[in-house]
């Protein structure tokens, strides 16, 4: 018999001179304790050694997928004769099993052999003689090496570890954001509360408070490369009336620093988005094109990563995000939830509301989404005709001009005569929306709104809040 064993040096090919032992192999480990009794069991007949670190990488990388390598067939053929019918020992069914298909040769791969294997790697610098164990060592770390570059597939501009921290960031500065605004109107609504009911938008409000400083100083202050002009002009005779109290320069200079901290996050978010607005184009540039880069990347970070997203079924990216709701139903038995961070796609959110939740464009879209996110992954080519493709299908059903809406053609019955079918109208549905709307973040509701409500309704809203 002969044994095929792989080493990161080469293939080497011994003759098990006692076969008996190979039925032993409970105390096959006693014959191998020393060198001696290792030669008796077998011997070296052949040793082919790679010419490089890339001839290894290939052979290594065959043996992994269970194939045969040229090299090794080569070998193969000229040791194992037609004539002798002989028997070759092999570690791995999968290369077993090639071996056998393409030279017709008899492999065995058992448990008996794997023990044999094992007791052949404790005395491999013995057996193979004259391969000196430093090369050896170095051999095998340069191969494994080469190995893994292989499987990762290394690429700087591929690594979507980079996409998940950027967008979780980008949430916990929003977040930061959102309670330092807070913090800010309140503060400074002490002494000028009409200004925040004026000044809506954040870091408007945040530069107001720091050009005018306290409210005195308002109406000699130009506030028109910040405000518009009649805003500016409601500010100031705003200020003039103010209900506010009097405030210290000690109390408006810890505000102003606060609205400095304000000022730095906001522009450094500004520049994390456009961080992770480059690397989605770069990494999943058909993911982006058709879902938008924040949900583009939540759904990544979603999923550990962009493999892992390319993988999952469209009946899973569909409510991806959504597990809690997913599960709390589950628990009570109760509906599950239709989507998840799917929903706030921009081709969702350009569907008009009673189209929104639908869940044949949802299950499309998803089904979409799988494709262009296995593009990205698998993909060789960094093209984008798969995503903008499906980017304009989609378009093409939420305008309503798409016969599987059901709705595309809708009848205006006007006076008909005899042998006169009905007329009917074209009607599109196209909303426009922005991407600023992509963020998923908790909106308080007012109190004026629900008060306009029936009261059954405020009931039902009461008991959800409550829950």
């Amino acid at each position: 018999m002969l044994v095929l064993f792989e080493t990161p040096a080469g293939y080497a090919f011994f003759k098990l001179l006692d076969e008996k032992k190979l039925q032993e192999a409970d105390n096959l480990y006693e014959s191998f304790q020393t060198p001696q009794g290792a030669n008796k069991v077998l011997k070296l007949k052949h040793f082919e050694k790679f010419i490089d670190t890339t001839e290894a990488l290939a052979a290594t990388t065959a043996a992994v997928e269970g194939k045969l390598c040229k090299k090794l067939k080569k070998v193969l053929k000229s040791l194992v004769s037609s004539d002798v019918q002989e028997n070759l020992l092999v570690a791995d069914t999968k290369l077993g099993n090639a071996i056998k298909d393409k030279l017709s040769v008899s492999c065995i791969s058992n448990s008996n052999v794997h023990e044999l294997m094992r007791c052949i790697r404790t005395q491999a610098d013995s057996l193979l003689g004259g391969l000196p164990k430093k090369e050896l060592t170095a051999m095998a770390l340069g191969l494994a090496h080469s190995l893994s570059r292989y499987k990762l597939k290394f690429s700087p501009d591929k690594v979507d570890t980079m996409i998940v921290q950027a967008v979780s960031l980008l949430d916990d500065l929003d977040k930061e954001l959102n309670n330092y605004m807070m913090r800010c109107r309140e503060w400074y609504g002490w002494h000028f509360p009409e200004l925040g009911k004026i000044v809506t938008d954040n870091v408007a409000f945040v530069k107001t408070i720091k050009t005018i400083g306290t409210r005195d100083k308002t109406s000699a202050s130009d506030l028109s490369e910040i405000l518009p002009e009649d805003v500016e002009e409601k500010v100031k005779e705003a200020a003039e009336i103010s209900m506010g109290t009097e405030i210290s320069d000690d109390d408006i200079e810890n505000i102003l620093l606060l609205c400095d901290q304000v000022l730095e996050i906001s522009s450094y978010r500004g520049q994390l988005y456009d961080y992770l607005k480059s690397r989605m184009m770069a990494v999943a540039p058909n993911l982006t094109i058709l879902m938008g880069e924040l949900v583009g990347a939540r759904l990544v970070a979603q999923a550990g990563s962009l493999l892992n997203l390319a993988k999952h079924p469209a009946s899973t990216v569909q409510i991806l995000g959504a597990e809690k709701a997913l599960f709390r139903a589950l628990k009570t038995k109760r509906d599950t939830p239709k989507y998840g961070l799917i929903y706030h796609s921009q081709l969702i959110g350009q569907s008009s509301t009673k189209n929104k939740g639908k869940v044949n464009g949802l299950v499309w879209l998803a089904a979409r989404q799988r494709f262009a996110s296995a593009c990205d992954a698998l993909g060789e080519d960094s093209c984008i005709e798969l995503g903008t493709d499906h980017r304009a299908k989609l378009e093409f059903r939420g305008s309503g001009t798409a016969s599987e809406e059901g709705k595309a053609l809708r009848p205006a019955w006007r006076g008909t005569t005899q042998g006169q079918g009905p007329n009917f109208e074209r009607v599109r549905e196209f909303h426009q929306y922005t991407a600023a709307n992509d963020s998923t973040l908790p909106v308080k509701r007012k109190f004026d709104d629900i008060k306009t409500e029936p009261y059954l309704k405020q009931g039902a809203i009461y008991m959800k809040c409550a829950k």
